[in-house]
């Protein structure tokens, strides 16, 4: 589509033949080069975010699109999408803002999630110790509560092996966890 317009404000100039101003012919794609990049940066200033603002430009100029026929017509149809953009924009913010108050009045303000014990780091230090098939087998069978032929079914070896590991597994983070010792040991 075509339409006639004047040179506006963020609009690429019209062409002039001696001295005198003549309208230019502009369709919708030549008006969407020449404003999508000083829209997008608006809006990147506003919402901190240049994905974003991306997003919100091109659902815009999407919008603008439809309306094409119409807003050519407009004093200044860049005016148009840059205020739908900005709708759009404040729009997301009040989802969030309204999301995020649901969510605070969904959980216990008072109720403050406790770190991990010093028990804990010392297990999770030992278990990253072990050798993968150790590891798995005892974390399979102690934390999962698999038997030792549910964990040889699922690793594809045999109960004898998983018996192995499991044993081998328990020594060495004995060994590890040992409160006698000062260091963590080689597995």
């Amino acid at each position: 589509m075509t339409a006639t317009m004047g040179a506006r404000a963020n609009e690429p100039p019209a062409a002039r033949t001696a001295g005198a101003v003549v309208e230019a012919t502009i369709t919708f794609d030549d008006f969407y080069h020449a404003h999508f990049g000083s829209v997008t940066a608006q809006l990147c200033a506003y919402t901190g975010d240049l994905g974003h603002a991306q997003d919100l430009a091109q659902e815009a100029f999407y919008r603008a699109l439809a309306r094409w026929d119409r807003l050519v017509r407009y004093d200044d149809p860049v005016a148009w999408v840059r205020r739908v953009a900005w709708n759009l924009a404040r729009s997301r913010w009040r989802r969030l803002r309204t999301a995020r108050n649901h969510l605070l009045r969904q959980r216990p303000t008072d109720a403050e999630v406790a770190g991990p014990t010093p028990d804990r780091v010392a297990i999770d230090a030992a278990l990253a110790q072990l050798p993968a098939n150790h590891r798995r087998a005892v974390i399979l069978h102690y934390l999962a509560d698999l038997s030792v032929s549910q964990i040889a079914a699922q690793e594809g070896v045999a109960e004898g092996t998983v018996k192995s590991w499991l044993h081998r597994g328990r020594t060495a983070l004995a060994g590890l966890l040992d409160e006698n010792t000062e260091g963590v040991r080689d597995v």
